[in-house]
């Protein structure tokens, strides 16, 4: 009978804190959409009553109606489409890249000590500064915005995988070297297993650089794109543009942030 009434509490005690679990989650869920919804009223209200200059600041009510213009004459998906495709390719490129560089690094230890300050010093240079190389190298165009895109993620993804491949535990090391495991199976097996969480990491950072990147490799020579669309609206003053198309780039990196969470919980399981 103790035994049964053990059960029963600790039964419940799952239970409760289960609910507590979810009713935090909902709280956070919560607040979120009421800290956005009380900024764009509260955006809307001072626009609405002169407080804040609409020409400079545009407003919620003015972006949809911009949104809706551009929807209506197909520019919005044309150029939405040309920043994700843009974004994506150099997401890829630059993640599958650092990641391979991270492994040869770790692969020879001469190399890592000879490449590394390099490395460091890329990751300090400030890539708008090598803009019209990157153009002269590869010609203006989308291939010179998805460059500067792999340039500003793929050191990120290299030091980051590198930190977390020779910070491996040495313990386990030494029993699989015991176990005569060579150096492909050590890293096969416990290597890259044990660094998939900063490899997750990896991917949520490089959402949002390689997005700067596409942006930045707009601002230097674009025909299309919503880095593209954001010089224009700047160069003729109009502001609702500015801002109709920086509210889609939001938009579009909380999608691609919420796919990669998607892979973290289907990992976690």
């Amino acid at each position: 009978m103790k035994k049964k009434a053990k059960i029963v509490n600790f039964s419940l005690s799952h239970k409760k804190y289960v609910k507590k679990l979810r009713q935090d989650k909902f709280i956070v869920i919560f607040f979120r959409i009421f800290v956005l919804v009380a900024f764009l009223g509260l955006w809307e209200l001072l626009t609405y009553t002169n407080v804040l200059d609409p020409f400079f600041v545009s407003s919620p009510s003015r972006i949809i109606a911009q949104l809706g213009d551009m929807i209506a004459s197909g520019t919005l998906w044309h150029h939405t489409w040309v920043t994700l495709y843009e974004t994506l390719i150099g997401f890829f490129i630059a993640t599958v890249l650092g990641y391979l560089i991270a492994v040869l690094l770790w692969w020879n230890e001469k190399v890592r000590k000879i490449f590394e300050p390099y490395i460091v010093v890329l990751n300090s240079l400030p890539k708008i500064a090598l803009g019209p190389v990157i153009i002269l190298w590869v010609g203006a165009g989308t291939n010179a915005i998805i460059l500067m895109c792999v340039l500003i993620c793929i050191v990120i993804t290299t030091m980051t995988m590198l930190s977390a491949f020779v910070n491996c535990d040495e313990g386990k090391i030494l029993l699989l070297k015991s176990m005569n495991a060579n150096k492909f199976q050590i890293l096969w097996k416990l290597v890259l297993p044990s660094s998939m969480k900063d490899f997750i990491s990896v991917l949520k950072i490089n959402v949002g650089m390689s997005f700067v990147g596409s942006i930045m490799g707009e601002y230097l020579t674009s025909k299309a794109g919503l880095g593209y669309l954001i010089v224009y609206g700047g160069q003729i003053f109009k502001i609702d543009l500015v801002m109709s198309a920086t509210f889609v780039l939001c938009i579009l990196a909380f999608v691609i942030y919420s796919l990669v969470s998607l892979l973290e919980r289907i990992y976690k399981k």
